[in-house]
């Protein structure tokens, strides 16, 4: 399997960038998202891939964050879920912002998403939740965004968030641990990732 392309950033197209590599050019379909941060073509580039392989293809997605393709794997996991709901979904949603919509259930946030409708959007919630209730993190939190504030609630809300994103439960409980659980749990989130990206440097 291929981790991660790093090379010479040649072109984008909707849904899709080119990079070349060893005088080859690899086609990584990518969210908006993804596309939106890279640097401007010619640059020196590395995203981190996930290879899709079928009876008919093999198809490379690639993105600028490990974060990103960690909730690209999950959603993709989810039945009915595809690579291009997948990328539609995160072309709307940062991974963070998906966290925080299947930690507290808000199914509407992802029917934002073009194409996603209403059923997909709360099977993503539904089976997302499970699984990470079935590695032992708490259940029914309130929604992050609007709810009263609750330190319990809001480190509780970090690590589902950091879950979805990847993450071991133990490894969320350190993480969101290091911060001051009155803080918001998108600011909890973003700290948390701040220090892991450090910690894979």
């Amino acid at each position: 399997m291929i981790y991660s392309l790093s090379g010479k950033y040649l072109t984008a197209e909707p849904g899709f960038v080119v990079i070349e590599c060893g005088g080859v050019g690899f086609q990584c379909f990518t969210s908006m998202s993804t596309i939106t941060r890279l640097p401007s073509q010619g640059s020196n580039v590395t995203l981190y891939t996930y290879m899709n392989v079928t009876e008919s293809a093999i198809t490379l997605y690639g993105f600028s964050e490990k974060t990103e393709l960690s909730c690209f794997k999950m959603l993709i996991s989810v039945s009915g879920v595809g690579p291009k709901a997948a990328l539609s979904i995160l072309s709307t949603l940062t991974p963070e912002d998906v966290a925080l919509a299947v930690g507290s259930g808000d199914y509407k946030a992802i029917t934002r998403a073009n194409g996603v409708g209403t059923k997909i959007a709360q099977r993503v919630v539904l089976e997302l939740k499970d699984k990470f209730k079935s590695m032992g993190a708490p259940a029914d939190l309130p929604a992050a965004r609007g709810a009263a504030p609750s330190a319990p609630n809001n480190a509780a809300a970090a690590i589902n968030a950091l879950m979805v994103l990847g993450c071991q439960p133990s490894e969320a409980a350190q993480l969101v641990a290091k911060h001051d659980a009155t803080l918001p749990t998108e600011e909890i989130i973003r700290l948390a990732l701040v220090d892991m990206a450090k910690g894979l440097s």
